[in-house]
């Protein structure tokens, strides 16, 4: 069945851009945003990509006649409401709506979540995403989807919008786990490049130069590149990921870890940094702030080198 009409239900950074870059696809796109802020959002994202898109009232109206339901919200809770709350999406969905979820919840919230659609004769799959806004608007977002074939087909069939493909992982269930470990990952390297530039500023090296030398090294992933804003100035740019919700997924990651019998040790120590930065007041900073409190924690250690030492 090919996918002509798709609601999206959540318009945060992300979810406005991929509902733009949907429309500007092709796509028949309508919308719902729990507040006006979403929708001011898409606005200006719809304005960039010269996109058309319905707003619905309810989740239920948006998934009325959808042929694929695409969410992307903060937390499962968030997404739960969204989908089985009174005018949630589930009770306004056509028998056989997949509806395919794009944050980050966890594994057993993707499983209480696929039961819920299937008890209202929709099919659930996860597919969260790794990437940012410039990587929906360049189409190279990577989606990493659990679910059955004919579901992850039908989300395959829009993601080239602003997805460079869609990765099937296996099972409901699968694409959280793997969305996990690459945040796992991520939250370990942006910790890693906090703390170097902490300790290349107290080498004498202006932070600047430092990032310069970092995303032109062999440490310069992708991550590494696009976050070297942020960790150049804090406040001039606009919070992709903030502190609290990578402590979010922090412990999303601890569930998954004990569910599984892993040690992470490494996430552990990130876990603590980033619940220390928080509890000093940077919780809804981006999470390069984690290179602010380590400098600031550097203000207690003896003075910066005038110029850096060699062996």
């Amino acid at each position: 069945m090919a996918v002509n009409k798709v609601a999206v239900l959540g318009l945060g950074r992300m979810g406005a851009a991929v509902a733009a870059a949907l429309s500007a696809a092709g796509r028949e796109v309508l919308v719902w945003n729990r507040s006006e802020q979403g929708h001011h959002r898409l606005a200006a994202e719809a304005a960039l990509r010269e996109a058309l898109i319905e707003r619905a009232p309810t989740p239920a109206r948006a998934a009325a006649g959808a042929d694929l339901v695409l969410t992307s919200l903060a937390d499962a809770a968030a997404l739960r409401e969204v989908l089985t709350g009174p005018d949630g999406a589930l009770s306004g969905a056509r028998p056989g709506t997949v509806v395919a979820d794009t944050s980050t919840i966890g594994v057993a919230a993707a499983h209480d979540l696929a039961a819920a659609a299937g008890a209202a004769d929709a099919v659930y799959c996860d597919a969260p995403v790794s990437g940012s806004v410039a990587s929906v608007r360049s189409a190279t977002l990577l989606v990493m989807a659990g679910g059955p074939d004919d579901a992850v087909g039908r989300l395959a069939e829009v993601a080239p919008a602003f997805s460079a493909g869609v990765v099937h992982t296996g099972a409901v269930g699968s694409g959280q786990a793997a969305k996990l470990a690459v945040n796992s990952i991520v939250y370990s390297l942006n910790a890693a490049v906090a703390e170097a530039l902490v300790l290349a500023e107290r080498g004498g090296v202006a932070r600047a130069t430092a990032l310069q030398v970092f995303t032109s090294s062999a440490v310069a992933a992708p991550l590494v590149r696009y976050k070297a804003a942020a960790f150049a100035d804090l406040d001039a740019e606009p919070v992709a990921m903030s502190v609290d919700l990578m402590r979010k997924d922090l412990r999303l990651i601890a569930d998954q870890a004990q569910l599984t019998g892993t040690a992470l040790p490494l996430a552990e120590q990130v876990t603590a940094l980033a619940d220390a930065v928080s509890a000093a007041g940077r919780g809804s900073a981006d999470m390069a702030a984690l290179a602010v409190h380590l400098r600031e924690l550097a203000t207690s250690w003896p003075g910066q080198l005038s110029h850096p030492t060699h062996p």
